[in-house]
């Protein structure tokens, strides 16, 4: 009985001892699994680190030499911009300077005593003599066509192209020396003032035409009349018919009448000189104060001068090519007058009253505006 309770005793205490064994083992192998798992994990992680930093460095350098690339064409384009642009610049300073010598010169002839106190007696010997070249003028001429280009593009419309051009000018001048608005307004008054000038001009030499003129109407001679031998052709007289409506219908008119495209340019030549005659002086006083004037007033002065060059032009043109003796000369003579009752007599007088003044008055300097006057 002893013996069998001892071997039991003894088989489970193995038993025990065998379970603790076996548990024990299972931990150690579960550790080591631990451990291993661990040991096989870090060196992926830090395998995986070392790439992303690779990566990075990889990535940092690629865009380190793509931007120094893109900073190499970028410089490369520029110079090369710069070197376009060269021949251009080279282009515009020669142009600036052609029309700075350029502007200087005309402003000093045109502010010059010569020009601007004989012009008109020059204007008015080319319109008393002026007919006189019809003599050695071609008929075949291209401005002896009435209806050429500058004829039916300039003369048709010859104070509004003095209008724009010359209120461009006043206005860009007067804001260059002053920048006041009511002194705009002042000098840009001169300009409405010889508009309503040859607005009244017309209606009153259309008026005086109608008035003392006759409409007549060609006849054609019967066979076998005893006029046609004589050559002497039957004139039908139409009564109540205005210039306008007798031209439109054909007809002849026969009365006094008075070239109104010749007293609108001279008019207007006359008007150019005594407003361009300024600028000398105002470059003058921009020199002292160690200024320029811009250039766009140059070029519109540019522009002024060559309008005046287009109307002499087809002043010389109308006289040689159509002349009408007296019809011109009066006409001449009008513009004259105009010229010398407005810038001679009206605009000198002290603006108390009279809200226009003279081209150049508060624009130059004191002792410049003096010299203008006189």
């Amino acid at each position: 009985m002893c013996s069998s309770c001892t071997s039991d005793s003894d088989k489970e205490g193995t038993s025990h001892t065998g379970a603790a064994v076996t548990f024990s083992q299972k931990t150690a192998r579960q550790t080591q699994g631990h451990q291993k798992r661990n040991l096989s994990k870090s060196p992926e992680v830090s395998l995986r680190r070392q790439v992303d930093q690779r990566n990075m460095e990889l990535k940092t350098g690629t865009s380190l030499n793509g931007l120094a690339q893109a900073g190499v064409t970028l410089e490369k384009l520029h110079n090369v911009a710069k070197e376009l642009t060269l021949p251009g610049k080279f282009l515009l300073r020669v142009l600036d300077a052609a029309l700075e010598s350029g502007t200087n010169l005309l402003a000093t002839v045109l502010g010059s005593q010569v020009v601007k106190g004989h012009f008109h007696l020059m204007l008015s010997v080319l319109v008393l003599f002026g007919p006189a070249l019809s003599l050695w003028v071609s008929k075949f001429s291209i401005f002896a066509n009435s209806h050429h280009y500058l004829y039916r593009k300039f003369l048709r419309s010859t104070w509004g192209w003095t209008w724009v051009f010359t209120a461009s000018f006043i206005l860009l001048l007067s804001l260059s020396a002053r920048r006041s608005l009511s002194l705009s307004l002042r000098h840009l008054s001169r300009l409405g003032v010889v508009g309503l000038l040859w607005w009244g001009c017309q209606r009153l030499l259309t008026l005086l035409e109608d008035a003392t003129g006759t409409c007549y109407e060609p006849m054609a001679l019967a066979q076998g009349d005893a006029q046609s031998s004589a050559g002497v052709p039957l004139l039908l007289l139409h009564e109540e018919q205005t210039k306008a409506s007798c031209l439109r219908a054909n007809m002849m008119w026969r009365g006094y009448e008075v070239s109104q495209d010749v007293l609108i340019l001279c008019l207007c030549c006359l008007l150019l000189v005594e407003e361009l005659s300024v600028f000398g002086a105002h470059i003058s006083k921009a020199k002292l104060q160690q200024e320029s004037p811009g250039g766009p007033l140059r070029f519109i002065f540019l522009l002024c001068v060559t309008l005046l060059a287009v109307w002499m032009l087809l002043l010389l043109c109308l006289l040689a090519h159509f002349p009408k003796f007296p019809s011109q000369q009066l006409g001449g003579a009008l513009g004259y007058l105009g010229w010398k009752g407005l810038y001679q007599c009206w605009y000198r007088l002290t603006p108390k009253w009279c809200f226009t003044c003279l081209p150049g008055d508060e624009l130059v300097s004191s002792v410049d505006s003096g010299k203008l006057k006189h």
